[in-house]
């Protein structure tokens, strides 16, 4: 079991900065977990936004936040961190991590994950 917890998500303005953050406990080997950033506004459904790989290196991002968010990880820490710039009111969701025992692949769908925080809100006002 691995539980992942959240944190850093709050009200800003348009065009601001947050970063958030997700720390990984319970399984020793969590640091080979891919992980990921997902977000789900009102009425819409989970959506990705970035996939960790425990292959150091491998990034992938959506591309409504490409070039605007930046993942990282911090393996000594066992967290998963999510900068994110230039935020428009688009971004207003709830924030979650997720993460998926080890693999190859990239995930992008909320199916693949095995485990999951309670989320974060992130509210950009306009």
């Amino acid at each position: 079991q691995v539980q992942l917890v959240e944190s850093g998500g709050g009200l800003v303005q348009a065009g601001g900065s947050l970063r958030l953050s997700c720390a990984a406990s319970g399984d020793t080997g969590s640091s080979t977990y891919t992980m990921g950033w997902f977000r789900q506004a009102p009425g819409k459904e989970r959506e990705f936004v970035a996939i960790i790989s425990w292959i150091e290196g491998t990034i992938i991002y959506a591309d409504s936040v490409k070039g605007r968010f930046t993942a990282s990880r911090d393996t000594a820490k066992n967290t998963v961190y999510l900068q994110m710039n230039k935020l428009n009111a688009e971004d207003t969701a709830v924030y979650y991590c997720g993460a998926k025992r080890p693999t190859l692949l990239l995930p992008t769908t909320t199916a693949e994950y095995d485990f999951w925080g309670q989320g974060t809100q992130v509210t950009v006002s306009t």
